[in-house]
């Protein structure tokens, strides 16, 4: 079994990831989520209760790009949180953009599930989580973040690596969680929307659509 870093074998273990951000991060650092491996791995690293996985989609009738990856991680142990994005046009360009923060779902999830484990890992740097951090570990829950200060600029708020009991660069994950570059048909690829870590994440609509379908 590969020990990652922070855990410990019989804590029940609850993970949260902020699907856009882990996305962003992992380009950041030049390589691509199997997410096959990284719930194999997680589960080798004690007691896991759940594993959500937050992100906003499009409406029904519109092609979403990630939509496969949505599907698949549904179908393969995953506790899917979605929600539509919010469309609207920019008025100094014209271009349609949408907003889809998870922000609330994450933080009323972490919150439910706190009397439940033992250890909450983050998958974000989303610094408006630092008080939601604080309170989880008041509750008596330790709280590893996952992301990454090796990208410029880093990736993680400075006020939430602080707070977390153990701050985790996705970087000592990458051997265990890592697509290899030839892609299988049964595995997704990641999320490939433009995203901002900000109080309201944005989506352009774009051509780089098409990198999000699923190659066979």
């Amino acid at each position: 079994m590969a020990r990652l870093p922070a855990f410990q074998p019989q804590e029940r273990i609850a993970v949260f990831i902020d699907g856009a951000n882990l996305y962003q991060t992992a380009r950041s650092l030049g390589f691509d989520i199997d997410y096959k491996r990284l719930l194999q791995s997680l589960k080798e690293q004690g007691r896991l209760i759940r594993v959500y996985y937050y992100t906003a989609l499009l409406d029904e009738q519109e092609y979403s790009p990630i939509r496969p990856l949505v599907d698949w991680l549904d179908y393969n142990g995953y506790t899917m949180v979605t929600k539509p994005l919010k469309e609207f046009t920019q008025a100094s360009t014209g271009r349609r953009k949408f907003k889809g923060n998870m922000d609330v779902e994450i933080a009323v999830d972490m919150m439910e599930m706190a009397p439940r484990i033992d250890h909450a890992v983050l998958v974000s740097g989303d610094g408006d989580f630092r008080r939601l951090v604080e309170s989880l570990q008041r509750q008596g829950v330790r709280v590893s973040v996952v992301s990454t200060i090796r990208s410029q600029p880093p990736m993680i708020a400075d006020e939430l690596r602080r707070q977390a009991d153990t701050f985790i660069d996705l970087v000592a994950w990458q051997s265990l969680i890592s697509r290899e570059p030839q892609v299988r048909a049964d595995l997704p690829l990641d999320e490939d929307d433009d995203y901002e870590d900000d109080d309201e994440d944005d989506y352009e609509d774009d051509e780089e659509e098409e990198d999000a379908k699923p190659r066979g």
